[in-house]
């Protein structure tokens, strides 16, 4: 071998060692972003069967959600509960368990809220705040903490699970609004009793944003170096990417099952407290308003990164401010939106198919030879 040989295989070596890291890296963004551009065509096609330009949507989507100040802060607002909700679904899944209840934990969250703010009506809010965020973030985490325990106790499928509970507190919810907890007052809406502006979030200084949105970012960011950063967050992703091994390592796998699992529930609870308390005013039927859902794909677009579910839940949410002012320009239903989550949560599925199949984003493939 030639001295010259020598030295393009050492200067292959170093290019492979130095673009290793991006490449391993870049598949994780380039995929899911493949996949949403994937569903958008999908739903474009979608849009022209039904004689509606798609060129149309997208610019009154982009107009409605990101083209003024105002939809921005419509946008941010509705940021808020998909934050939570997403990360609900993250927190587990890196211990390679699907956990799609958080709207069960969210509503819930909610009417808990509601009912202790209506029994701490005459307190400071110094006091009640507080009180009422544990109290929903307690409701949450028990709530997806027994998803948990049923999949490590009894070995019940976590999915289905907590798909069912989400119905069971949905249905709670509605009896405890309809009922024990209802303001005789307010005969219109059935909802607990309406909260004083002292027991009110209020808005970000130089914004129309309540506070629900900084306290999100905030969990995202602790989330992340919950995960990346400490040995607790180490031991999950071992956990996830083999439950034997990491029983064989004698990993605490069923102490995290239950922590994750209930960690997720109470950040969905927080979404409940801020939606009842910077949103609506009192707990009712407008908490299932289907966050939970919408963090699902969420949480699966930024393949469960907390901090990449920033920018994709603001995505989710521009397109969900939008919804109004697509139905008005363009004679569209509703659950146009909702066809639309649909469409991408079918392509990020397909996309999982793909991971260490393209040669450019797998180093160990690649050839160090002259």
């Amino acid at each position: 071998m030639t001295d010259q040989s020598v030295s393009q295989g050492s200067l292959a070596s170093a290019r492979v060692a130095l673009l290793a890291p991006v490449a391993r890296r870049a598949e994780a963004v380039v995929l899911p972003i493949a996949a949403l551009l994937a569903g958008f065509l999908v739903f474009s096609l979608f849009l022209l069967i039904q004689g509606k330009s798609p060129t149309d949507f997208f610019y009154l989507v982009y107009r409605a959600g990101f083209g003024t100040a105002f939809s921005w802060q419509n946008t941010l607002s509705r940021t808020a509960p998909l934050l939570f909700a997403a990360l609900c679904v993250a927190l587990p899944a890196r211990l390679g368990l699907v956990v799609i209840g958080g709207e069960g934990a969210i509503v819930l969250g909610g009417v808990a809220t509601g009912a202790l703010g209506a029994a701490m009506l005459g307190s400071s809010g110094i006091v009640a705040l507080p009180l009422m965020a544990l109290a929903g973030a307690v409701v949450g985490a028990a709530w997806i903490g027994a998803v948990g325990a049923m999949r490590y106790f009894r070995g019940v499928n976590e999915t289905i699970a907590s798909l069912l509970m989400a119905y069971i507190a949905i249905s709670i919810m509605n009896h405890l609004v309809e009922g024990p907890l209802r303001d005789p007052s307010n005969p219109n809406k059935p909802s607990t009793l309406s909260l004083t502006d002292e027991l009110r979030i209020g808005d970000i200084p130089g914004w129309d944003v309540h506070w629900g949105l900084a306290a999100g970012l905030i969990c995202c960011v602790l989330t992340w170096v919950l995960i990346e950063r400490t040995t607790w967050g180490f031991a999950a992703r071992i956990t996830g990417g083999n439950i034997r091994a990491a029983q064989v390592q004698g990993l605490p796998v069923g102490w995290l099952i239950l922590g994750f699992t209930a960690l997720g529930g109470a950040f969905a609870g927080l979404a409940g407290f801020f939606e009842v308390t910077a949103v609506h005013g009192s707990a009712n039927s407008s908490l299932a308003a289907g966050f939970g859902y919408t963090g699902i794909l969420i949480a699966f677009l930024a393949r469960h990164n907390a901090l990449a579910i920033i920018p994709v839940a603001i995505l989710l949410a521009g397109f969900e401010a939008s919804s109004g002012l697509i139905q008005r320009r363009m004679d569209l239903p509703d659950a146009t939106m909702l066809v639309l989550q649909g469409f991408v949560f079918i392509a990020i599925l397909l996309s999982d198919t793909f991971y260490g199949r393209f040669k450019a984003f797998a180093p160990e493939r690649w050839s160090t030879s002259p």
